[in-house]
């Protein structure tokens, strides 16, 4: 891989991370064709690749970092803090160990993903065969961000943030994994209809991200060092993916915020409608598409 391809394909990652549209499904597209301009990619399905689309992953969350850097430390440093007066006795009785419950919602949230995931894969990769049921999800996205839009004003804060809001979000980033189905769009839409307030089903599904995105980082890291490695790529390339793809996202993630603080994510379901008639009427080959 060039120097010129991994940024590329680092802009990509960027933009589309955080539109509530797949940006692994546009990485795929575009590495197909490169492949077919007569780059030496590798395949996309390869296990070098994939760890290329996580790494560029991993660099829009230094994006999130960055982004919701106040919220962060504050959440961080609240983490720290309330574990220490758990852990030693000093004044945790009768107090709100509001930081702390919301790490462990936040796993609750993880682990619901997780079992979904494992649970339904095979009927997830069904999905892949069929593009008119990759239109339909593409259509159903679009439908549902459509919808978010006209609804009131949301009441709950973080404080009444529940075990059941969280697993009904983790199980939401779940199903993502269904080819047309956003990651993010589904987190934030489902945390809208539980009644979270816009501000912090976003803060939420971000948070959420970090822990999931590392996680399947560290997985398939672990897949490639113990096969053959990287493989035709090399650590520069990675390094240039990572980075660019980190400075795009700053610019996606808050024009996405933009939108939805102001209930207007329905501008992102014309894109979605257009490209599920694309799809259903075999403009775009969803063999390609979808890896």
């Amino acid at each position: 891989m060039t120097i010129w391809v991994a940024t590329l394909l680092g802009i990509v990652q960027g933009i589309f991370m955080f539109l509530p549209v797949s940006s692994t499904a546009h990485l795929v597209l575009t590495q197909h064709w490169l492949i077919r301009q007569g780059e030496p990619l590798p395949p996309p399905e390869s296990p070098e690749m994939i760890l290329f689309d996580l790494v560029v992953h991993v660099g829009t969350l230094v994006s999130i970092v960055y982004v919701f850097r106040q919220s962060l430390t504050r959440l961080s440093g609240g983490i720290v803090r309330e574990s220490w007066q758990w852990a030693s006795a000093r004044g945790s009785a009768g107090r709100e160990m509001l930081f702390l419950r919301l790490a462990l919602l936040c796993g609750l949230s993880v682990f619901a993903t997780a079992v979904v995931g494992f649970t339904l894969k095979a009927s997830f990769e069904h999905v892949f065969a069929h593009p008119t049921l990759i239109a339909g999800t593409l259509t159903l996205t679009g439908v549902l961000l459509w919808w978010t839009d006209r609804l009131q004003r949301r009441p709950l804060g973080l404080r009444q943030l529940s075990p059941k809001i969280a697993t009904v979000i983790g199980v939401a980033q779940g199903f993502a994994l269904v080819p047309g189905l956003s990651r993010s769009g589904m987190t934030i839409v489902f945390a809208l209809f539980t009644g979270l307030k816009r501000r912090w089903a976003a803060e939420y599904s971000f948070f959420l991200a970090i822990p999931t995105i590392l996680a399947a980082t560290a997985v398939q890291s672990l897949d490639v060092l113990n096969g053959d490695g990287l493989g035709d790529l090399d650590w520069v390339v990675l390094a240039v993916g990572f980075v660019v793809s980190a400075v795009v996202g700053v610019v996606s993630l808050k024009m996405v915020l933009f939108f939805l603080y102001r209930a207007n994510l329905k501008v992102f379901s014309f894109y979605l409608w257009a490209l599920a008639i694309l799809v259903l009427f075999g403009f775009l080959d969803v063999d390609i598409m979808y890896g």
